[in-house]
Protein backbone atom coordinates (compact mmCIF):
# COMPACT_ATOMS: atom_id res chain seq x y z
CA UNK A 1 0.00 0.00 0.00
CA UNK A 2 1.71 3.31 -0.57
CA UNK A 3 -0.23 5.66 1.85
CA UNK A 4 -1.36 4.51 5.19
CA UNK A 5 -4.47 3.40 6.30
CA UNK A 6 -6.46 6.31 7.38
CA UNK A 7 -9.03 6.00 10.11
CA UNK A 8 -12.17 8.15 11.01
CA UNK A 9 -14.02 7.73 14.27
CA UNK A 10 -17.43 9.58 14.24
CA UNK A 11 -19.51 9.02 17.78
CA UNK A 12 -17.45 6.31 18.22
CA UNK A 13 -14.65 6.22 20.49
CA UNK A 14 -10.87 5.06 19.40
CA UNK A 15 -9.73 1.92 20.09
CA UNK A 16 -6.86 0.21 19.41
CA UNK A 17 -8.21 -3.41 19.66
CA UNK A 18 -10.49 -1.84 16.30
CA UNK A 19 -7.52 -0.43 15.18
CA UNK A 20 -5.24 -3.27 14.76
CA UNK A 21 -8.47 -4.96 13.46
CA UNK A 22 -8.66 -2.94 10.36
CA UNK A 23 -4.73 -2.94 10.16
CA UNK A 24 -5.08 -6.75 10.11
CA UNK A 25 -8.05 -7.16 7.57
CA UNK A 26 -6.36 -4.16 5.14
CA UNK A 27 -3.22 -6.60 4.97
CA UNK A 28 -5.24 -9.54 3.96
CA UNK A 29 -6.72 -6.82 1.02
CA UNK A 30 -3.30 -6.87 0.02
CA UNK A 31 -2.33 -10.30 0.05
CA UNK A 32 -5.25 -9.89 -3.00
CA UNK A 33 -4.07 -7.68 -4.49
CA UNK A 34 -0.49 -5.43 -4.76
CA UNK A 35 -2.12 -3.03 -7.11
CA UNK A 36 -3.51 -0.90 -3.70
CA UNK A 37 -2.62 2.60 -3.44
CA UNK A 38 -4.51 3.42 -0.30
CA UNK A 39 -7.40 2.27 1.60
CA UNK A 40 -9.60 4.63 4.42
CA UNK A 41 -11.82 3.50 6.78
CA UNK A 42 -14.78 5.19 8.29
CA UNK A 43 -16.61 4.45 11.69
CA UNK A 44 -20.01 5.39 12.62
CA UNK A 45 -22.42 5.05 15.20
CA UNK A 46 -25.76 6.86 15.85
CA UNK A 47 -25.06 10.36 17.81
CA UNK A 48 -25.62 10.03 21.16
CA UNK A 49 -29.25 12.12 20.61
CA UNK A 50 -30.57 8.72 18.54
CA UNK A 51 -28.96 6.23 20.75
CA UNK A 52 -30.44 3.15 21.80
CA UNK A 53 -29.47 -0.33 23.53
CA UNK A 54 -28.22 -2.23 20.32
CA UNK A 55 -27.32 1.06 18.41
CA UNK A 56 -26.21 -0.06 14.42
CA UNK A 57 -22.43 0.87 13.43
CA UNK A 58 -21.92 1.75 9.81
CA UNK A 59 -19.01 0.71 8.63
CA UNK A 60 -17.42 2.77 5.12
CA UNK A 61 -14.45 1.46 3.47
CA UNK A 62 -12.79 2.72 0.47
CA UNK A 63 -10.22 0.68 -1.11
CA UNK A 64 -7.94 3.22 -3.99
CA UNK A 65 -6.47 1.08 -6.63
CA UNK A 66 -5.10 2.49 -9.70
CA UNK A 67 -8.35 4.38 -11.95
CA UNK A 68 -10.62 3.56 -9.76
CA UNK A 69 -11.49 2.76 -6.25
CA UNK A 70 -13.79 0.04 -4.53
CA UNK A 71 -16.27 1.28 -1.97
CA UNK A 72 -18.02 -0.91 0.67
CA UNK A 73 -20.64 0.95 2.89
CA UNK A 74 -24.19 1.47 3.78
CA UNK A 75 -26.79 1.95 5.92
CA UNK A 76 -27.09 -1.19 7.76
CA UNK A 77 -30.54 -3.27 8.22
CA UNK A 78 -31.16 -3.59 11.39
CA UNK A 79 -29.99 -6.82 12.58
CA UNK A 80 -28.19 -7.66 16.27
CA UNK A 81 -24.85 -8.29 14.02
CA UNK A 82 -24.48 -4.81 13.13
CA UNK A 83 -24.55 -3.96 16.61
CA UNK A 84 -21.71 -5.64 17.00
CA UNK A 85 -18.53 -3.25 15.79
CA UNK A 86 -15.82 -5.65 15.11
CA UNK A 87 -18.46 -7.91 13.12
CA UNK A 88 -19.81 -5.15 10.91
CA UNK A 89 -15.61 -4.17 10.31
CA UNK A 90 -14.95 -7.88 9.57
CA UNK A 91 -18.03 -7.95 6.69
CA UNK A 92 -17.35 -4.78 5.25
CA UNK A 93 -13.58 -5.79 4.08
CA UNK A 94 -14.97 -9.32 3.48
CA UNK A 95 -17.03 -7.43 0.52
CA UNK A 96 -14.31 -5.16 -0.21
CA UNK A 97 -11.86 -8.49 -0.70
CA UNK A 98 -14.69 -9.84 -2.87
CA UNK A 99 -14.92 -6.63 -4.93
CA UNK A 100 -10.73 -6.64 -5.03
CA UNK A 101 -10.66 -10.00 -6.45
CA UNK A 102 -13.17 -9.81 -9.04
CA UNK A 103 -11.43 -6.61 -10.16
CA UNK A 104 -7.96 -8.34 -10.44
CA UNK A 105 -9.82 -11.33 -12.27
CA UNK A 106 -11.13 -9.21 -15.13
CA UNK A 107 -7.64 -7.32 -15.45
CA UNK A 108 -6.13 -9.97 -15.61
CA UNK A 109 -8.89 -11.54 -18.28
CA UNK A 110 -9.76 -14.09 -16.58
CA UNK A 111 -13.05 -13.00 -16.55
CA UNK A 112 -14.94 -11.71 -19.79
CA UNK A 113 -16.25 -8.12 -18.51
CA UNK A 114 -20.00 -6.83 -19.63
CA UNK A 115 -19.50 -3.45 -19.78
CA UNK A 116 -23.20 -1.89 -18.94
CA UNK A 117 -24.31 0.11 -21.94
CA UNK A 118 -23.31 3.90 -22.08
CA UNK A 119 -25.53 6.40 -22.26
CA UNK A 120 -25.33 10.40 -23.86
CA UNK A 121 -26.45 13.28 -21.45
CA UNK A 122 -25.72 16.67 -21.24
CA UNK A 123 -23.85 18.76 -18.44
CA UNK A 124 -26.70 20.17 -16.19
CA UNK A 125 -25.12 21.64 -13.17
CA UNK A 126 -21.03 21.81 -11.89
CA UNK A 127 -19.87 22.56 -8.21
CA UNK A 128 -16.38 22.98 -9.61
CA UNK A 129 -15.20 24.11 -6.03
CA UNK A 130 -16.48 20.78 -4.48
CA UNK A 131 -15.50 18.75 -7.52
CA UNK A 132 -18.85 17.44 -8.45
CA UNK A 133 -21.38 18.10 -10.82
CA UNK A 134 -24.33 16.34 -12.41
CA UNK A 135 -25.75 15.23 -15.64
CA UNK A 136 -29.41 15.17 -17.24
CA UNK A 137 -30.22 12.12 -19.09
CA UNK A 138 -32.67 12.12 -22.11
CA UNK A 139 -35.10 11.19 -20.01
CA UNK A 140 -34.84 13.77 -17.46
CA UNK A 141 -33.33 12.18 -14.67
CA UNK A 142 -30.40 14.12 -12.77
CA UNK A 143 -27.45 11.77 -12.08
CA UNK A 144 -24.32 12.82 -9.94
CA UNK A 145 -20.64 12.61 -11.33
CA UNK A 146 -17.36 13.28 -8.92
CA UNK A 147 -14.53 14.81 -11.22
CA UNK A 148 -12.64 11.57 -10.84
CA UNK A 149 -15.25 9.82 -12.99
CA UNK A 150 -14.51 11.91 -16.04
CA UNK A 151 -12.35 10.57 -18.07
CA UNK A 152 -9.04 11.64 -19.51
CA UNK A 153 -8.87 14.49 -16.17
CA UNK A 154 -11.61 16.77 -18.57
CA UNK A 155 -13.39 18.10 -15.79
CA UNK A 156 -12.11 21.49 -15.24
CA UNK A 157 -13.16 21.90 -19.10
CA UNK A 158 -16.79 20.59 -19.03
CA UNK A 159 -19.15 23.59 -19.16
CA UNK A 160 -22.97 23.33 -18.70
CA UNK A 161 -24.87 22.07 -21.70
CA UNK A 162 -21.94 19.81 -23.14
CA UNK A 163 -22.91 16.64 -24.19
CA UNK A 164 -20.82 13.59 -22.38
CA UNK A 165 -21.53 9.19 -23.10
CA UNK A 166 -21.53 8.07 -19.31
CA UNK A 167 -22.06 4.53 -17.10
CA UNK A 168 -24.42 4.81 -14.69
CA UNK A 169 -23.92 2.92 -11.49
CA UNK A 170 -25.44 2.73 -7.87
CA UNK A 171 -23.67 4.11 -4.73
CA UNK A 172 -24.43 5.06 -1.51
CA UNK A 173 -26.50 7.71 -2.58
CA UNK A 174 -28.53 5.92 -5.52
CA UNK A 175 -27.34 6.56 -8.94
CA UNK A 176 -24.01 7.96 -10.48
CA UNK A 177 -22.18 8.18 -13.14
CA UNK A 178 -18.86 5.89 -13.11
CA UNK A 179 -17.50 7.09 -16.08
CA UNK A 180 -17.94 9.98 -17.92
CA UNK A 181 -16.30 10.53 -21.06
CA UNK A 182 -16.79 14.53 -22.10
CA UNK A 183 -17.99 13.95 -26.21
CA UNK A 184 -16.31 16.35 -28.91
CA UNK A 185 -17.81 19.62 -29.33
CA UNK A 186 -20.24 19.75 -32.18
CA UNK A 187 -19.17 21.90 -34.77
CA UNK A 188 -21.49 23.95 -37.20
CA UNK A 189 -21.57 22.23 -40.63
CA UNK A 190 -20.64 24.40 -42.94
CA UNK A 191 -22.65 24.28 -46.65
CA UNK A 192 -20.85 22.11 -49.30
CA UNK A 193 -19.80 24.70 -52.29
CA UNK A 194 -22.58 25.12 -54.99
CA UNK A 195 -20.90 22.41 -57.70
CA UNK A 196 -19.90 25.09 -61.32
CA UNK A 197 -22.57 25.03 -63.95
Amino acid sequence: MQKPIEIGWRNVTPSPAVSALIRDEAARLERASDRIVGCSVKLEAPSRHHRHSGSQYRVRVEVSVPRGKIVVGRNPPRTDTHADLYAVVKQAFREARRQLEDRVRRIDGRVKSHAPPAEEAVVARLVPEESYGFLRTADGRDVYFHANAVLRGLFSRLRVGRSVRFVETHGDEGPQASTVDPLPARRRATPAAEPAR
